[in-house]
């Protein structure tokens, strides 16, 4: 009797929420679910395949699959090519031209973090719920998305004389250097639009993006006397590399930590009499004693910020601290641009808004503005200064950039569905 209540329930509150969508929107419900079952065998098939940065051919890989997909929906496919001098395989890029609606733009990204020498992490069916997986969700995930998105919707001829724009760089996880060479074409396709639409992973269903952080980059170099051990502290000898590396971090954290959005890592540091560093891989080494003052040191991080102004700010004040040499000692840092910041907007905000009367309609609950410090910098942000955007709209996991990345199977199927809706609905403004 219990089971028959709360079926009796559900089924009412199914068809309360059904009654706020149109014809044409239960008809892409009813497509996405028609199409599940091929939409989670292209996931499988896509996440595996290693596609670590520096797997330009695994890159390239995953980037065919996607043309022969969005081929088959009658979308015009191509692949940018980068200059060698950037090591990276390229964009996949899938477009659509027309005269009707809001002109979309789609990101993703091709790209994991997972490189072809590590480990190497299938697509695997943990429960009913949960599967695991090399990217899963950031952002294989996300990209399966976007296409079963527009699958549905080719299907019911809702993309005729449609302006859409779909793009998945190869590098997002670590983009070519110079980024502005990597992102040129990416950012002037982007301002033919109306609306970015990022596909990162989302936070569950009740939170969007609508701010990103930037990242950047900054280099520390500390010089010191090299001499016996013996003498360290003296006048005449000073503290070393080392020592000069370690009170300018410190003194960075001391004078920094705690400000809303900012965040500064130092990823790596190597320090000794003579030290190597390859800037391509990450991999460094040190020749040194326990009792000899260290000459060199080297250390290299990261910057976070929102905005311009607060990225500025902080670089001035890292300037300062390492002038602030202890004695017999030398340091330098060196900054480096990498990925923008995404200021909330108010064009930003109306995209939740429609977003959040979608989750509305299909019982999910209402969308809000996410907060920017929980999330790191995206490919979106080089658009955000030229179109209204928004980002999260992709799978939802957990554990992304480790082994145990996983993705939420309950919730990946009505994710779509809201994709879909919102799509539908912003083509339609």
């Amino acid at each position: 009797m219990k089971k028959l209540l709360f079926l009796s329930i559900f089924l009412v509150t199914i068809n309360a929420f059904s009654q706020n969508l149109t014809k044409t929107e239960k008809q892409l419900i009813e497509t996405i679910d028609k199409n599940y079952k091929e939409t989670l065998a292209l996931l499988e098939e896509v996440v595996n395949i290693n596609s670590g940065t520096f797997n330009m051919q695994g890159v390239r890989d995953v980037g065919r699959v996607f043309e022969r997909e969005f081929a088959k929906i009658g979308f015009e496919t191509q692949w940018i090519t980068l200059p060698d001098s950037l090591k990276r395989a390229g964009h996949f890029v899938a477009t659509r031209k027309g005269t009707k609606g809001k002109k979309l733009f789609f990101i993703g990204h091709l790209d994991t973090v997972f490189e072809k020498d590590m480990p190497f992490y299938p697509f695997t069916m943990v429960n009913d719920s949960t599967a695991k997986g090399q990217g899963v969700n950031d952002m294989k995930g996300g990209n399966v998305m976007v296409f079963a998105t527009l699958k549905a919707m080719e299907e019911l001829g809702l993309l005729k004389d449609r302006t859409i724009t779909v793009y998945f760089p190869g590098d997002e996880e670590n983009a070519g250097s110079p980024s502005w060479v990597s992102r040129l074409d990416f950012v002037e396709r982007a301002k033919q639009h109306d609306y970015a639409l990022g596909y990162e992973t989302a936070q569950g269903f009740n939170t969007a993006t609508i701010a990103r952080r930037g990242a950047s980059g900054w280099t520390l170099k500390t010089t010191g006397k090299q001499v016996h051990s013996s003498g360290v502290f003296r006048e005449s000898v000073g503290y070393g590399a080392i020592y000069e590396a370690a009170r300018v971090l410190n003194q960075f954290r001391e004078e920094l930590a705690g400000e809303q959005y900012l965040t500064f890592n130092p990823g790596q540091i190597i320090g000794g009499s003579d030290i190597n560093y390859d800037g391509d891989t990450g991999a460094g080494s040190a020749l040194g004693k326990t009792n000899i003052v260290a000459r060199e040191a080297f250390v290299t991080g990261d910057l976070r910020f929102l905005g311009e102004p607060q990225k500025e700010a902080a670089r001035e004040k890292m300037k300062q601290i390492v002038s602030q040499n202890l004695n017999g000692t030398t340091a330098s840092i060196e900054f480096e641009d990498g990925i923008p910041s995404m200021p909330p907007t108010e064009g930003n905000m109306g995209l939740v808004t429609i977003l959040s009367q979608v989750s509305v309609d299909l019982g999910y609950g209402q969308v809000k503005a996410g907060d920017p410090g929980s999330r790191g910098a995206g490919d979106i942000s080089y658009v955000a200064d030229y179109l209204d955007c928004i980002d999260g709209l992709g799978a939802s996991g957990t554990g992304a950039h480790s082994p145990a990345e996983t993705i939420n199977m309950k919730q990946y199927p009505d994710l779509i569905k809201r994709s879909t809706l919102f799509v539908y609905r912003l083509l339609n403004l």
